[in-house]
């Protein structure tokens, strides 16, 4: 299951269709049944989580924060985090690389997504970034 959450007002957030689009990416990963939540949020607000999270005090597109379920909790041990879109940081890199909107923000949910199932770009020797275009692909984005 995903659950969107929509924290912005920039943009006009369809919450069925974005929860429908990131469980067949996260199935296109994973087959086994898992959850994770999207939230998209202004660039102020990721500039904040990025600054705290991570030290560094500029806006970025997507934050990945997977969770560890404790031992007792069974109804949170498929869920694997939180994906932050900055839907600002969007629009601009979509115009920026003549993409639409959406096709811009399913690559960051998916971008996203990868991460919460384990991959890490910057230290698996271009791992996540084949397995990225491949599910890019598949997915039709």
């Amino acid at each position: 299951m995903i659950e969107i959450i929509n924290r912005q007002r920039a943009h006009k957030i369809n919450q069925s269709e974005w929860a429908h689009f990131a469980q067949r990416a996260l199935q296109s990963i994973r087959q086994r049944p898992q959850s994770a939540t999207v939230v998209f949020v202004s660039d102020a607000t990721i500039r904040k989580l990025n600054r705290q999270f991570r030290g560094q005090s500029y806006a970025t597109d997507v934050l990945s924060f997977a969770t560890e379920p404790e031992a007792f909790e069974r109804e949170n041990a498929l869920h694997l985090g939180e994906i932050v879109v900055s839907t600002e940081r969007a629009a601009v890199q979509a115009k920026q690389n003549g993409l639409t909107f959406k096709n811009e923000v399913q690559q960051l949910i998916l971008h996203g997504l990868i991460h919460l199932c384990g991959y890490d770009h910057e230290t698996d020797d271009g791992e996540m970034n084949r397995l990225e275009m491949k599910l890019r692909k598949k997915l039709g984005i």
